[in-house]
């Protein structure tokens, strides 16, 4: 990896092309789950990028590039969606809510929309802290490092997050409560 980086810095095309087709897939997933909106992802991936490369000679090889470039990331998603807004206004475009119905003879789509939509309800420190984790696979010390926040703040991130996407999931019907007895066994 570090031969790699060295020679995209020194201008190689090619080793600019791995670094990109590495790192695009993982950047652009996490793009779409952050702004629900394929072309805004799109647009955010190019600007990490543009990002990224221009910043490449201060990489310092105390981090993976993976949770390197997932910081310019988180950067760019939360600071490009504070500039426009979209977490306050956003309506789902219908092109977006396809993705997520595959259409009535699937009994999982109400529960995906709604999943999706739970999501894009949480505060940004929240969601990116669930997408990182639950979706993306991250530690909670990659997150850390890439939020920089302590690894502690991650961890509780994400249980506020889980325990507010299971409210609002409970809330709209769509999962059902669990209640335990006192002795810990499920209960209807």
């Amino acid at each position: 990896e570090q031969q790699l980086i060295e020679r995209a810095v020194a201008g190689d095309p090619v080793a600019e092309r791995a670094i990109y087709e590495q790192h695009v897939g993982r950047v652009y997933r996490m793009a779409c789950r952050m702004t629900g909106n394929e072309t805004l992802a799109e647009d955010f991936t190019q600007e990490v990028f543009v990002r990224a490369f221009d910043r490449l000679g201060d990489f310092r090889f105390q981090s993976r590039l993976s949770t390197w470039l997932h910081t310019i990331t988180m950067s760019t998603l939360l600071n490009g969606l504070r500039k426009t807004r979209r977490i306050a206004e956003r309506e789902p475009a219908h092109e977006d809510l396809a993705a997520f119905d595959r259409g009535a003879e699937d009994p999982d789509a109400t529960l995906r929309l709604s999943l999706h939509e739970a999501i894009d309800g949480l505060n940004d420190g929240q969601r990116a802290v669930f997408v990182m984790h639950d979706l993306e696979g991250f530690t909670h010390a990659e997150i850390g490092t890439a939020l920089g926040i302590e690894e502690g703040s991650s961890k509780a991130r994400l249980s506020r997050a889980r325990a507010r996407l299971r409210e609002v999931l409970i809330e709209s019907g769509v999962v059902a409560p669990r209640f335990h007895d006192s002795t810990g066994e499920n209960q209807a």
